[in-house]
């Protein structure tokens, strides 16, 4: 029985099989519900968890080259809370595009982890290294 770490069986299946160059999505608890895409939905509640609580636990496990996130991300969150993102991001690159071609990017991913974040424009898209 694992007892640290990564313990959502469903997550643990769905990293396990995201391989070089795929796709995996983070997004919030607003995130529409994209038919014919695996969904693992942790939500709790407003707010828990949150997206970067998500990524503290994959990211040092998960090899992950470029994660893709909406350019209004910038426009509608403090620099307090930006910092926060990129902080667990862990000096993974992030590029910004508008949310309409975010959304595009979508259909193609593996699977999509739904948090119960509440962040405008917080959603990402992390492709595998």
């Amino acid at each position: 029985m694992i007892v640290e770490g990564l313990v959502n069986p469903h997550i643990a299946s769905l990293i396990c099989r995201i391989r070089h160059t795929n796709s995996l999505v983070i997004a919030d608890a607003a995130f529409p519900f994209w038919p014919g895409l695996e969904t693992v939905d942790i939500a709790l509640t407003r707010g828990v968890p949150t997206i970067p609580q998500v990524l503290n636990v994959l990211l040092p496990m998960w090899k992950c080259g470029q994660i893709y996130m909406a350019g209004e991300f910038r426009d509608h969150n403090t620099a307090a809370h930006q910092q926060t993102f990129y902080q667990v991001c862990r000096g993974v690159p992030i590029s910004y595009e508008p949310h309409v071609d975010f959304k595009l990017r979508v259909p193609s991913a593996i699977g999509l982890i739904r948090t119960g974040d509440d962040t405008m424009y917080g959603n990402m898209i992390l492709i595998s290294a």
